[in-house]
């Protein structure tokens, strides 16, 4: 394997109209080894490799970085739902990466407002409109994701948690906590299992047997959106976690307003039958 000082491409075989560069996993494996070298945490080193692989999945296939690749990038993110600082994040690690190739043109500099802006939220008729273009479309894997984030309010990143295993014994272990999975969606997951002969691991996985990236499930239900006609900053995992929190939020509360019904009608029938006004 070639050293990484190796890897770096010199700046005088660079010419100042070289339009952009091509990026190589072989390329972003030397610089995060330069970071080691240069004492960076194991933790930021690590997560310098998820940013930068992000980036590399997110690049068309001749991995060509251009002027405005990392703007591009930057605006993919947002409408996939991280917020400003997580994109600032991401950013700071692409940026890392084009100084170590020599390359500060293609940089994006300037950090995005990490306030978080008010987003849309996806209504219960949206959310079933959805399942229904889905359905109609065959395209049942995503069908089945929008289903899973929307009924165990799960976040993309804890998508791999949902393995065979987990759907076998209808809960989902996720932070420590024991989550059910609900009855209706978990015979559609096993009757999906059955039928793609998942006998273990994570249920949806890429072609290469890889967890998913959350960019790529994001950009799989935004596309749905389209054909369902729903807005599409609505229809994100972060989208239908709310919805979940919402429509919990909802059920709790006619739980408490028909408790409290229930009590004052049990009163009212003690108060006629033991009240001092009936001595």
């Amino acid at each position: 394997m070639r050293s990484p000082e190796a890897l770096k491409p010199r700046e005088t075989h660079r010419t100042p109209d070289w339009p952009g560069a091509e990026l190589s996993m072989e390329t972003i494996r030397a610089y995060l080894a330069d970071l080691s070298g240069r004492g960076r945490r194991k933790g930021t080193v690590q997560m310098y490799s998820a940013k930068l692989r992000a980036l590399y999945d997110y690049l068309p296939p001749d991995k060509q970085i251009s002027r405005g690749t990392l703007a591009a990038w930057r605006a993919f993110l947002l409408e996939a739902g991280y917020s400003p600082s997580t994109v600032n994040t991401h950013l700071s690690a692409a940026n890392g990466l084009m100084e170590y190739m020599g390359r500060r043109d293609l940089q994006l500099v300037g950090q995005l407002d990490a306030v978080p802006e008010i987003q849309p939220e996806l209504t219960r008729t949206e959310y079933l409109r959805l399942l229904q273009t889905a359905r109609t479309l065959e395209r049942e894997r995503i069908y089945l994701m929008v289903k899973v984030f929307a009924l165990t309010g799960i976040r993309v990143g804890e998508l791999p948690l949902l393995t065979a295993e987990a759907v076998e014994t209808g809960w989902l272990s996720v932070s420590g906590e024991q989550r059910p999975i609900p009855g209706c969606l978990r015979r559609e997951l096993l009757d999906y299992i059955a039928r793609n002969g998942i006998r273990s691991g994570p249920v949806f996985v890429s072609r290469n047997g890889r967890s998913l990236q959350r960019t790529q499930v994001t950009a799989e239900i935004q596309s749905l959106s389209r054909d369902a006609r729903v807005e599409a900053a609505k229809c994100t995992p972060r989208g239908l976690q709310r919805l979940y929190r919402a429509t919990q939020a909802e059920i709790e509360n006619d739980i408490r307003l028909l408790t409290a019904r229930s009590y004052e009608q049990m009163l009212n029938t003690e108060q006629l039958a033991v009240g001092w006004e009936n001595t």
